[in-house]
């Protein structure tokens, strides 16, 4: 009997050993969970023995139970490493096109493979939501693999042209039919911004502003647009402020207090066709008949500097990937060459009603079973699910020192008993040399 319970003791020991070593094995492996042995002791009575004086029968592994406690986190410079701050796990998948088949795991070392999906070392498909682009919300639970385009959007016809200025009231007055954009004297401010044709090539467009020296608290307005053969004029129709050489601009009218009063009196400002005689862009192939809407938002005519307060357009030429950021929520947002900031999905989280049940299948993953419940799936910032963090890692959650004191007890134990089986050892040999 003795044997026996020392040997029980030895395999618990050995135990204890194991899973301490593992531990300190795993010390660097990002997201890993440390495991704990625990052990119950073996009792067996039947009705024929003193249950006072019956003895144990040992030792038994009961469980190798995982802590899920977090670990302390690493910086890094890398926008893709990801780390979940609070409760929750990433979901990763090996086949894109099987996103039900998935690992759940808190290492969220993730990279861009060559077909930009979100990948992690093995190779492994990050899964997430899709995100409406107006409002920002999930718009389905089903979770699928992520991707990252390295291009963004079909290129844009440029078709309206947002102007807010204040023209400066105490400008010095000129004649409009003077105007040449070739002689800065002719005209009071002038600004630019770049507009793109139907195949996203761009080219700049300027506006110029003229004080009226005939017309009281009145501007003249004229554009220009520049490709490689250099600076053209820019015709619009129902204009009504024209040059000596022919060029047609539009004006601007304000009141005594500075609000306009009136735009082209009261005629939309609208191109002429970039490609026609009168600009004559070289268009390579784009529409030439692209026309563009001039639309002044409250010009002002205040006495303060000229200030520009919104001048943008509509338009658009393809972009490329420029940077990738992930934030609290998970939200995967690409910023491209064009200027344009997209979300692409927003990472999943999934959580288990008893983490201690899950199975661990290795490289730091674990499965959904039975004794885990069913996963529940959601977002980062809702309900129970912790935050992401992005440019940060978990490390592992061992303590090393208590780890090195576990060691040496579980040492401890086995020596003691190997003891024991050697002293049970000697007593069974001194029984058999009694003659």
């Amino acid at each position: 009997m003795g044997f026996n319970i020392s040997l029980s003791g030895i395999g618990a020991s050995q135990k204890d050993l194991n899973t301490t070593s593992n531990n300190i094995a795993n010390s660097n492996s990002f997201g890993f969970k440390e495991s704990r042995a625990e052990f119950s002791d073996v009792y067996s009575n039947s009705v024929f023995s003193n249950a006072k004086t019956t003895t144990g029968g040992g030792v038994q592994s009961s469980v190798v139970a995982q802590q899920f406690h977090e670990g302390s986190s690493i910086y890094t410079n890398n926008p893709m490493d990801l780390r979940i701050s609070g409760s929750g796990f990433f979901a990763v998948a090996d086949d894109k096109l099987q996103p039900q088949n998935n690992s759940l795991t808190r290492n969220g070392a993730f990279h861009l493979d060559k077909d930009n999906n979100i990948v992690n070392s093995e190779g492994q498909f990050l899964l997430g939501y899709q995100v409406d682009q107006e409002t920002d919300q999930v718009t389905s639970y089903e979770s699928q693999s992520l991707q990252v385009p390295d291009q963004f959007g079909q290129p844009r016809a440029s078709t309206n042209l947002n102007v807010g200025v204040n023209l400066p009231a105490g400008g010095d007055p000129k004649d409009p039919k003077q105007f040449d954009f070739n002689d800065p004297n002719t005209y009071n401010k002038s600004t630019s911004v770049t507009i793109h044709d139907s195949l996203g090539q761009p080219y700049k467009m300027t506006t110029y502003y003229v004080k009226d020296n005939t017309t009281p608290n009145r501007w003249s307005v004229y554009y220009t647009a520049t490709d490689g053969n250099g600076e053209k004029p820019v015709n619009v129709t129902n204009g009504g402020a024209a040059t000596a050489t022919g060029q047609q601009g539009s004006t601007i009218d304000f009141n005594s207090d500075g609000s306009v009063a009136s735009i082209n009196d009261g005629q939309p400002v609208i191109t002429e066709p970039l490609g026609a005689a009168g600009a004559g862009l070289y268009l390579n192939g784009a529409d030439e008949n692209q026309v563009m809407s001039i639309n002044f938002d409250s010009p002002t005519q205040y006495a303060a500097p000229f200030e520009v307060r919104r001048f943008n357009e509509d338009g658009a030429t393809t972009g490329y990937l420029a940077k990738v950021d992930i934030d609290a929520k998970g939200s995967i947002v690409a910023t491209y060459s064009n200027g344009e900031n997209v979300t692409l999905g927003r990472v999943g989280m999934v959580r288990v009603p008893n983490e201690q049940g899950l199975a661990s299948k290795g490289g730091t993953q674990w499965v959904v079973s039975q004794d885990s419940g069913a996963a529940i799936w959601g977002e980062a910032s809702q309900g129970a699910f912790g935050t992401v963090k992005s440019g940060t890692l978990e490390q592992s959650n061992i303590d090393m020192t208590q780890e090195l004191v576990d060691l040496i007890t579980a040492q401890r134990n086995f020596q003691a008993n190997s003891r024991a089986l050697e002293v049970d050892n000697q007593l069974q040999q001194t029984i058999l040399q009694i003659r």
